[in-house]
């Protein structure tokens, strides 16, 4: 599942949108001045929940769903601002909504691929169950078979994924629309188009992250910079220094899977498969033992963790469809036609 290291991709870097009116939001009146400063502060708290007390934890599931759910509590404050706002979408800037629009659509998509992905590898659990149980039966008669079907999920974790390697240009699409438009006369549009880029540059980078661990290509992983100006950058810039330095070295590390669950299984896997090649005798006995009850332990954490990510994913999904059909609805109701942009993509 994991390939050679790559080379580091070059930072991005970004034209700062907020060059002009980037000193303490003192553009804005009090009331957005607050608004701005809220979901500033939650952004912050939010990433910085992403660097765990021990580094070994980095690209762990219980990490990952702790990632995908702090995403969608992002956008779920992204969706509470605007209706804070108080802004009608008969008085958004058509740019605003193809870029709010276009980045759903994309975000969607990315989600189905981190789910097919998951689903993929969670199938390969029954053929983990299988041989435990035979391997838990202690009939050496059915060693062979219990060693045929644990060959068999090191063959299906390691097989890729098509729909995984649709993320790279996702990515690509994604980092592109960091540039957000510029927003004239309307301190309200100049609020919600920066809290969208705090939002954007969070999600980029985490979907970059779990492409990079689901596709086991380092060549995913984003590094990206943002305007030193912004309360929040300096929380991202050390959140994504320490996550991309972990996760590099696990790769440099050339194991056959970055996820560190996926790992410890496939450690079990190796340990047992050593010791049936070489015949279970009396003196084996205990360490087989051993072995079996270390990869059903890993088995059940395995299979429990990628459950969790799964229901995670979908409700991240759920979110931002929820999101968009809000504001395809209301753009509707006010009798405002859908931009051009994005007819043909609707979800």
């Amino acid at each position: 599942m994991s390939r050679p290291q790559e080379p580091h991709r070059p930072f991005f870097h970004f034209a700062n949108p907020f060059r002009k009116n980037s000193h303490k939001g003192s553009q804005f009146n009090p009331k957005l001045r607050s608004l701005l400063n809220d979901f500033e502060t939650a952004l912050s708290k939010k990433l910085q929940k992403l660097v765990p007390n021990d580094k070994g934890d980095i690209l762990s599931l219980s990490w990952m769903k702790l990632a995908m759910e702090s995403l969608s509590e992002i956008h779920c404050d992204i969706k509470n601002l605007i209706t804070e706002l108080d802004l009608p979408v008969t008085e958004w800037d058509e740019k605003w909504m193809d870029v709010y629009l276009d980045i759903s659509v994309k975000l969607l998509d990315i989600s189905i691929a981190f789910t097919s992905e998951l689903t993929r590898l969670n199938q390969g659990h029954l053929l983990l169950q299988y041989g435990l149980h035979k391997l838990e039966s202690d009939s050496p008669e059915l060693f062979s078979r219990a060693s045929s079907s644990l060959n068999s999920w090191k063959q299906h974790i390691g097989s890729k994924n098509p729909r995984v390697e649709t993320c790279r240009p996702i990515l690509d699409n994604l980092v592109e629309s960091l540039n957000l438009p510029k927003v004239k006369n309307s301190s309200k549009g100049k609020v919600l188009m920066r809290a969208m880029y705090g939002a954007k540059v969070a999600t980029t980078y985490i979907c970059s992250v779990f492409a990079a661990a689901l596709s086991g290509s380092s060549k995913n992983l984003l590094d990206l910079t943002v305007p030193n100006t912004l309360p929040w950058a300096q929380v991202f810039s050390d959140v994504q220094n320490t996550v991309n330095v972990e996760i590099r070295n696990i790769f440099s590390c050339g194991k056959f899977t970055v996820v560190r669950e996926l790992d410890a299984a496939d450690a079990c896997v190796k340990e047992l498969s050593t010791l049936l090649q070489d015949g279970v005798g009396t003196s084996e006995r205990e360490s087989f033992k051993n072995s079996v009850s270390d990869l059903r332990k890993t088995e059940e954490k395995l299979s429990q963790g990628l459950d969790n990510l799964l229901k995670v994913i979908d409700g991240f999904f759920k979110v931002v469809l929820m999101g968009r059909d809000a504001l395809l609805c209301n753009l509707r109701k006010a009798g405002g036609a859908v931009p051009d942009s994005v007819i043909g993509k609707n979800v």
